[in-house]
């Protein structure tokens, strides 16, 4: 056994990692969920998170509606190059439906810095543990690859969800985003 992930006083929180089969188990003991993966996918009794190169747009528009992310002059059909210039993209899949439900991507080199974002939940599916396992499918990509920092700017009042799972803020740091006009985003 190999512990994994991080430790926080506070939640007392941790993860651990078993391989099993050939099959890797990560376990946290905070709410005893059980993920399963096997290859790309994770899975629960209902929902699967699978690392994709490609998904319904309509899908993915949907959650980044949801979140309040999408503006209605975005170019639908650059959902799939956001896709494919990710270094990771995750999907948490509804297994009667086959719908996205939940989305989290990493952008990344692949060697040292990586970067969660547009992580989001569809709302009648949030506060069942989805982001939370999206989040640790994100990391585990990003650990079994060898990087080491590994960061994200949370949505306000997110940041108790962040810290249970081991991020911490970064004091003295200032998130800062270049404004250009909004005819040239997404295109």
């Amino acid at each position: 056994m190999v512990i994994y992930g991080s430790f926080s006083k506070q939640n007392q929180y941790y993860c651990t990692k078993q391989i099993f089969q050939n099959n890797i188990i990560l376990t946290t003991n905070k709410e005893f969920e059980f993920f399963y993966r096997n290859g790309e996918t994770m899975t629960n009794q209902d929902t699967d998170i699978k690392f994709v190169d490609n998904w319904s747009k309509e899908d993915i528009v949907a959650l980044y509606k949801s979140a309040g992310w999408w503006k209605e002059s975005y170019d639908p059909s650059a959902i799939t190059q956001l896709i494919t210039g990710s270094f990771a993209f995750a999907v948490a899949v509804n297994p009667s439906s086959g719908k996205a439900i939940g989305m989290g991507r990493i952008i990344s080199d692949g060697v040292s810095d990586a970067y969660i974002q547009d992580l989001v939940v569809l709302p009648e599916y949030r506060r069942q543990g989805i982001g939370k396992q999206l989040v640790n499918a994100l990391l585990d990509r990003c650990l079994s690859k060898g990087m080491t920092w590994i960061g994200l700017i949370s949505e306000p009042g997110q940041d108790g969800f962040y810290s249970s799972l081991g991020f911490k803020t970064m004091n003295n740091h200032i998130p800062m985003i270049y404004q250009i006009e909004e005819k040239n985003a997404l295109k």
